[in-house]
C-alpha cells in the first residue's frame, strides 16, 4: 500500500449566523479535506478541524512539508510516519499548527488501513459499542435570546434526536449564568444530558462561586472552567470545590498536554481533539493515559471522526455534535450519508475507514485553497 498522493483542500462554509461563546464568536464552518491514494488504487477522503483563519496554511504545511516525507512509502507503517512527521515540530515555529496538519494526514492514513481491512476504524480501535449517545453543543449567547428561548432550544434539540446539550457559559456573572443553566434544565425535561462549557472564560475563583451555584442540579460535567494560563492548578481547584465533574483536554495538542492535567489532578473527563492534535496515533496514547487513571474519554466536535474513536474504546463516554445545520453545515449537507440521530443515540456505520463519503459539488464550492504533492 505504497503512497503515491497527497492532497489536501481547505473549504470555508459562511454561517446564517454569529454562534458566540464565553471569549469567542463564529460566523463561518471551515474545514480541511485530505486525500491519499495508493500504488494499488485505494484511495481515503476524510475532513479534519474547525480552524478559522490557517486553513491555507494546512494545506501548505500537508503538501510541502508532509508529503515529502510520505510519498513511495507504506501507508500500514503508521507509527513510523507518524514519528516522521512530528519531527516538523522540533524547529521553532507554530506547533499546533504543525500538530493539526499532522492529524489531517494520520486521519487519511487510518482511513486507507480500515479500507485495506475492509474494517470501520471504530473496528480497528476495538469495536467496544456499536452505537453512541450523542448531545449537541448549544445554548449559545445571542443578543435579545431570553431565558425562554433557551429552554425552547432545549425542547428542539430533543425533536432532532439529541441526547443532551452541552451549554455555553462563562460570558456572563456566574449568577446570570447559572440561571441560563436552571432555564436550559426546564426545557430539557428528564433524562437529557446538560453540560456547561465555560471555554477557559472565568477566574479560578469565579468557576467556584458558579460551580457551587449549580451543583445541587443534574449537571453532566463543568468543561474548561478556567483562564488558560494556569488553568491545570485552577482546575484542580474547581474539582476539589464542588462535585460536578470537570472536563478538559481540548486545547491541548499533544498526549504530553493531556498527561500534565491528569496529573495535576485537574480532569475527571478527557475531550482531546484528534483533529487538532496529531490525529487517531496520538489520540490513543491520550485514551491509553486515560484509560490507566480511570478517566472517561470525551471528544471535541467532529462526529464523523469522534463517533469512531469513542465507540472504540471501553472508557468513551459520549459524541458532541452540532445538531443546528445552522452551525455546522458540513455534517448534514458536505457529508451526505452521515448517520443520523435517534433518541438520543448515534450508530456508528460500520463502512470501511471513517466510511466519508463528500459531496464533490459542495467542496468545489467552498475551497479556498487546495494543492496536492506526488
Amino acid at each position: 500500500m505504497r503512497i503515491e498522493r497527497v492532497e489536501a483542500i481547505a473549504i470555508e462554509i459562511p454561517l446564517p449566523r454569529r454562534f458566540a461563546g464565553s471569549v469567542y464568536a463564529m460566523t463561518t464552518r471551515c474545514a480541511v479535506i485530505t486525500r491519499i491514494r495508493t500504488a494499488g488504487g485505494l484511495a481515503s477522503e476524510v475532513y479534519n478541524g474547525d480552524n478559522r483563519e490557517h486553513g491555507a496554511e494546512i494545506v501548505r504545511i500537508v503538501t510541502e512539508e508532509l508529503a515529502p516525507l510520505l510519498l513511495g512509502e507504506e501507508a500500514t507503517d503508521y507509527e513510523r510516519l507518524w514519528q516522521r512527521m512530528h519531527a516538523v515540530t522540533i524547529p521553532n515555529r507554530d506547533r499546533k499548527l504543525a500538530m493539526e496538519a499532522i492529524a489531517c494526514v494520520d486521519t487519511a492514513l487510518w482511513d486507507l488501513l480500515g479500507k485495506r481491512a475492509g474494517l470501520s476504524v471504530r473496528q480497528l480501535l476495538g469495536g467496544c459499542r456499536s452505537a453512541l449517545p450523542i448531545i449537541s453543543i448549544g445554548g449559545y449567547y445571542a443578543e435579545g435570546k431570553t431565558l425562554l428561548d433557551l429552554a425552547r432550544e432545549m425542547e428542539q434539540l430533543r425533536a432532532w434526536g439529541m441526547g443532551g446539550c452541552k451549554v455555553k457559559v462563562g460570558g456572563l456573572s456566574p449568577e446570570q449564568d447559572a440561571e441560563r443553566v436552571k432555564a436550559a434544565l426546564d426545557g430539557a425535561g428528564d433524562g437529557f444530558l446538560i453540560a456547561v462549557d465555560a471555554n477557559r472564560g472565568w477566574s479560578t475563583a469565579e468557576a467556584i462561586r458558579f460551580a457551587r451555584l449549580i451543583e445541587e442540579l443534574p449537571i453532566a460535567w463543568f468543561e474548561e472552567p478556567c483562564h488558560w494560563y494556569d488553568e491545570a492548578r485552577g482546575m484542580a481547584e474547581v474539582r476539589r470545590a464542588t462535585r460536578i465533574p470537570v472536563n478538559a483536554g481540548q486545547s491541548e495538542y499533544s498526549a504530553h498536554g493531556v498527561r500534565r492535567l491528569v496529573e495535576a489532578g485537574a480532569v475527571d473527563i478527557v475531550n482531546f481533539d484528534a483533529s487538532e492534535a496529531g490525529g487517531i496515533t496520538e489520540w490513543r496514547r491520550a485514551a491509553a493515559l486515560c484509560g490507566l487513571h480511570g478517566i472517561r474519554m470525551a471528544h471535541h466536535e467532529e462526529p464523523q471522526i469522534a463517533a469512531h474513536l469513542l465507540a472504540g474504546i471501553p472508557h468513551g463516554l459520549c459524541v458532541e455534535c452540532f445538531a443546528d445545520p445552522a452551525r455546522d453545515p458540513l455534517w448534514p449537507h458536505l457529508l451526505p450519508e452521515a448517520p443520523r440521530p435517534r433518541d438520543g443515540l448515534l450508530a456508528v456505520p460500520d463502512r470501511p475507514g471513517f466510511g466519508i463519503t463528500l459531496d464533490a459539488e459542495a467542496v468545489r464550492r467552498y475551497t479556498i485553497a487546495s494543492a496536492a504533492a506526488g
